[in-house]
């Protein structure tokens, strides 16, 4: 019987590469001169540490850039609020993996009430949606990318 996977993912490495980029066009930038303004990775985790409120911004909307280019959707970026001590702004961005049991519920209910003949299955950090046809499959996906869910799906492991 036809499946396929619904998860939510990010590659590390990209996102990596992403941090990389920013760094980089921070450390030759005129307004960051001097400063000590730069982006911390801890696996799933982005911290922007810069002077001000508005150079941390400044800083979250080229990482923005830089992940748009690498392919990885911004939607799944949740962002704290930005911390202000004595000379030091920090944002703690965390970026969000997996499809969490919430979220699974809601799209097992949106795929059951779709009426189309396939069974979704929640296993784990992902959605597994099997049927008879593949046309059904398909259709569970265009319906599924037009939903707006507030985090990014990708449809992986389609079998026949």
């Amino acid at each position: 019987m036809p499946s396929f996977d619904i998860v939510s993912e990010v590659d590390l490495h990209e996102l990596g590469n992403a941090v990389d980029q920013t760094n980089r066009e921070v450390g030759t930038r005129f307004d960051f001169k001097g400063s000590k303004a730069h982006v911390e990775q801890n696996e799933h985790e982005l911290t922007l540490v810069a002077p001000s409120e508005y150079q941390v911004k400044q800083m979250a909307e080229m990482l923005d850039g830089k992940l748009a280019k690498r392919g990885i959707d911004v939607g799944c970026l949740e962002r704290g609020r930005i911390t202000e001590t004595n000379n030091e702004a920090r944002q703690v961005i965390t970026v969000r993996h997996g499809i969490d049991q919430e979220l699974g519920k809601t799209i097992s209910k949106r795929i059951k009430s779709s009426g189309l003949k396939v069974q979704a299955s929640i296993q784990g950090e992902q959605v597994r949606v099997t049927g008879k046809k593949r046309d059904d499959l398909q259709e569970v996906m265009s319906m599924l990318r037009e939903a707006k869910l507030g985090l990014p799906l990708q449809f992986t492991n389609f079998r026949d």
